[in-house]
């Protein structure tokens, strides 16, 4: 495989990923009673991916991190409307970590968990159309 072949696996495997996570938060959804936090969960995930997959496309290099608004913010260097159009985005970081924890003050309802899913799908179809022509085989 020369590079960017590599780069494409690369990223669309990020998005597959990231496409689990949405799958899992919608089917969570659909229940009566869904397991909310599971939902929020999955859905910052999602978006981390999304990001992710943005930024390996354009070999941007990244450490380890679930802080959505630095990811932004690198993937603004490429694309400035990243940190305009996805700034609510942000207000999904805290559920990378702090959710999953029984004493952490964080509680999600049926609410933010569809705002979750809500900001999740927009984050999804922005960087899918910003990346699909150059780096997927979407």
């Amino acid at each position: 495989m020369n590079r960017d072949e590599v780069i494409k696996d690369l990223v669309n495997k990020w998005i597959k990923k990231a496409e689990k996570d949405i799958l899992t938060a919608e089917r969570e959804l659909s229940f009566e009673d869904p397991i909310t936090d599971t939902v929020c969960f999955h859905c910052q995930q999602a978006v981390e991916k999304y990001l992710k997959a943005f930024l390996v496309c354009h070999q941007i290099y990244f450490t380890k991190t679930h802080k959505i608004m630095g990811l932004l913010e690198l993937c603004a260097t490429v694309d400035s409307s990243f940190k305009d159009d996805l700034e609510d985005a942000d207000n999904l970081t805290d559920y990378a970590v702090e959710i999953r924890y029984p004493d952490v003050w964080l509680e999600s309802g049926v609410e933010d968990a569809e705002e979750a899913f809500e900001i999740a799908g927009k984050v999804k179809e922005f960087v899918l159309n910003k990346i699909n022509s150059i780096c997927t085989e979407i």
